[in-house]
């Protein structure tokens, strides 16, 4: 049994996160690891041990190996739920013939790739902020496994999957215009609480395959394996290697390695433009102007008549224009090549919970309010964003 499940003893806490993480600079900085080195491994291990010690963790279960063989039934390829970068996810189920009075419920359970050194970073990124971090809009950390060379990560169920695969569907019913902004609202208080935190907390992976549905649609971000502290105080950015999903990562933060709040905006505004038309952010099947969605669609999104055009056509009648064109308005802002230009996020949760729909239907929508008064100035700044 690994150094991981060395440490029994652990203390309650309110869920917050440390103002100081070592580990997690550790995991993020650390240089990679040599083919042949097995020093990394040893400092992981270390590092999970400290982990293991912090009282913020008192309501993360660990799990041994076994525990998740049984849980998905010895990793039965049927219960492959999808494969990233990452490693493979599972479907599992834990009851108490998994683990004696444990709460019956559905996890999914992603497993560690251990051919890098840059999956045991992620791995420890993610146990960092979700042991720690509790809201409505971020995924919950059921537990982890840290067994020997197994890396695990124990996940509530989404059971309605990713929003990449409900936007960019073949067959079947599309998402109404009413799930997208309900959608969209729920990502971006997602982000505002992580930029909100006492220690600001840059996501730096947004996309559409990050943001997890459950069985009422409700939004959650996933994946924190890229997090990384924010600028404090005085500073007005964190440098840091350029990281992400191109399409989706801000220019300036690509050129400079520079990362702010407000490259998570740029991230945001990508995954709305999505929404809007309906398109992946990079697609080559597309004609060759339009392969980057972002290039081809953002000079068109201060136009009235041309974004009414490009919207997608499966969610036709079901919003009105005005409201449309000020949710253009809000996406034009947020992929800005200038980071001052772009809203702060607890703005662009102001402005989209003005565009929420008390009717859900396919002949149309009927609006809590139009947001006159909530136009973004493209000069409104904050210091740490």
């Amino acid at each position: 049994m690994g150094i991981c499940r060395s440490i029994e003893a652990r203390e309650g806490r309110p869920r917050g996160l440390a103002r100081k993480n070592l580990v997690l600079e550790m995991a993020h900085e650390s240089p990679s690891r040599p083919e042949g080195n097995t020093s990394g491994y040893s400092m992981v291990n270390r590092d999970i041990d400290v982990l293991r010690a912090t009282p913020a963790y008192s309501d993360v279960e660990i799990f041994a190996y076994e525990e998740m063989k049984f849980a998905t039934k010895n990793f039965r390829p049927d219960l492959i739920l999808g494969e990233g970068g990452f490693g493979v996810v599972y479907k599992g189920f834990i009851d108490q013939n998994v683990r004696p009075g444990f709460k019956p419920m559905q996890v999914a359970i992603k497993e560690l790739n251990r051919e890098g050194f840059q999956g045991d970073r992620e791995w420890l990124a993610e146990v960092n902020y979700l042991g720690q971090l509790s809201h409505p809009n971020l995924v919950k950390l059921i537990g982890y496994c840290c067994e020997d060379e197994h890396r695990m990560l124990v996940y509530e169920y989404m059971a309605s999957g990713t929003l990449e695969k409900h936007l960019f569907r073949r067959v079947g019913s599309s998402l109404s215009w009413a799930k997208r902004m309900k959608i969209a609202l729920d990502a971006a208080k997602g982000l505002a609480f992580l930029h909100g935190a006492e220690t600001p907390i840059i996501y730096r992976d947004l996309k559409s395959s990050n943001i997890l549905l459950d069985t009422d649609f409700n939004a959650k971000l996933s994946d924190f394996g890229l997090a990384k502290e924010g600028p404090m105080g005085d500073q007005t950015h964190v440098s840091t290697r350029v990281m992400g999903t191109y399409g989706y990562a801000a220019p300036e933060y690509v050129m400079t390695g520079h990362l702010t709040a407000r490259s998570d905006v740029y991230g945001f505004g990508v995954v709305l433009l999505e929404i809007l038309i309906g398109r992946r952010v990079m697609d080559k099947n597309r004609p060759s102007r339009e392969h980057n969605l972002v290039e081809w669609a953002r000079p068109l999104l201060s136009h009235n008549k041309k974004i009414l055009k490009i919207l997608d056509p499966r969610i036709e009648g079901q919003y009105s224009t005005k409201t449309a064109m000020k949710v253009a308005n809000l996406t034009y802002q947020c992929l800005s090549q200038n980071p001052k230009g772009r809203p702060l996020m607890s703005q662009v949760v102001q402005m989209l919970e003005g565009f929420q729909c008390t009717k859900d239907t396919d002949s149309g929508t009927v609006l809590h309010g139009e947001v006159d008064d909530l136009i973004l100035s493209p000069n409104t700044s904050h210091s740490t964003q």
